[in-house]
Parts: structure tokens; sequence; C-alpha cells
């Protein structure tokens, strides 16, 4: 099957590859484009340099891939999923990995030692009050540094090759341009995009475990012969 991916396009290059390991192509499709903001990426590298932070937390792969050549010798670095990981270690930093691909697992997986410790969060202009609340809520100090915006294309997605479409966040479903077909799947990468299709009124058909690895792996499960008996 052929996917159409929801991606910054800058952020899409490794897809291909895991999408062909589960026996589907895929290319992306851009509701929205980055405007990376250095100011705020000066600020946050400095404050590390200062050692204002117990620990680093990035949320997605490409704060990753913006600030991680820029770091020496930093904190406790924890990535948000496998993806992210990578990123990182490709430029030499160590970090660990949360064990589901979601922010709330973030302060469950500090547990106590969260507690007085300033958690630095460099990530996109999309505000996450939860995250925020959650650390503060276990005693730690959060410091958002939102060190790129994202910005609405408004071009129609093409999905006129695709006989699906993956999206990768409830913000790339509610600024896509697009039109639905009844031969269209339509996939949500993990609970947090499903809620906002839902809301949307385009019930995802498949819901994935916020990785693109689950998400393949859920829809080859949907796809299999019998699998709503």
């Amino acid at each position: 099957m052929k996917i159409a991916i929801t991606r910054l396009r800058e952020k899409g290059a490794g897809d291909a590859p895991r999408c062909r390991a589960f026996g589907h192509e895929c290319y992306t499709v851009s509701p929205l484009r980055s405007e990376v903001l250095e100011n705020v990426i000066a600020d946050f590298v400095s404050a590390v340099r200062r050692n204002e932070f117990d620990c680093i937390f990035f949320s997605s792969a490409l704060p990753a891939k913006l600030i991680a050549p820029l770091l020496a010798d930093p904190p406790r670095v924890i990535a948000i999923g496998p993806k992210t990981a990578d990123t990182l270690q490709e430029n030499g930093i160590h970090c660990e990995t949360l064990p589901k691909f979601y922010s709330e697992e973030l302060v469950p997986y500090l547990g106590d030692w969260i507690r007085k410790k300033h958690i630095g969060i460099p990530r996109a202009d999309v505000p996450n009050p939860d995250l925020v609340r959650s650390i503060r809520n276990a005693g730690g100090f959060p410091h958002e540094f939102r060190c790129y915006s994202l910005v609405p294309t408004k071009e129609p997605l093409g999905l006129a090759d695709a006989g699906a479409v993956l999206f990768t966040s409830a913000m790339s479903f509610r600024e896509a341009v697009w039109t639905r077909r009844k031969d269209l799947l339509v996939i949500a990468i993990g609970k947090t995009t499903a809620a906002a299709m839902t809301e949307g009124r385009v019930p995802p058909d498949v819901t994935g475990d916020g990785s693109l690895d689950g998400t393949l792996a859920a829809l080859n499960a949907y796809l299999e012969p019998g699998h709503d008996e």
C-alpha cells in the first residue's frame, strides 16, 4: 500500500525504509512547515552551558537535529522515541528513551528523581500545558524554549495516488487541506492524534502506538483477513 505521511519536509527522510520493512511504500505530504527561531535556540544552548538544567527532554526529532550539534557535556537527556534518540546519538549525545511514545510518560519515567529538578524542554511553538503541569505537580521546574514555529502551508495534500493517509500529530490533522475518499484509509499515529481526528469527525480506521513502526504494525493487523471478526 502507498501511504501519504504528514511530516515536515525535513523530517521524512527515514520513513521509506521503515515502510518497506512492513511491505508498504510511502511519501511525505506537508500540511505544516517549520520556521526556526535561532535566537531561542541560542538562549537554550547558553542556558545548558550555564548548567541551568538537571535534565533535557527532547519531545521530537527536529529540536534534537537543531540543537544536538551545539551541545557539549549536557546533563541527563531524555528522548521521546527511537527516531529522536537516533538523532541525538548521531551527534554524540548519550540519551535515555521513554518506554512509550508520549510526553505524558516523562514524569512517571523520572519518578521521584524529578523533585526540585529543572527540566529544559526545547520544542515547537505549540502549547503542551499537560506536560508543564505534570512536571510542576511532581515537584519539578519546567523550562520551555519554543525554538521553532509550525506554520500551515495551506497546500492541498497530494493524496491521489495514496491508499492511506497517516496523520502524525493533532496539528497536522487540524491544519491539513484534503478531501476524504471512501477508499482512503485514515490512520492516526497515536491516541492524541486519534482524539483530535475523532473530535474533527474523522475517526481513524487505524491507531498506532505513537511510533511509525507501531502504526505500520497496527495497519498490517488491520489489513489481515478477518481482523474485525
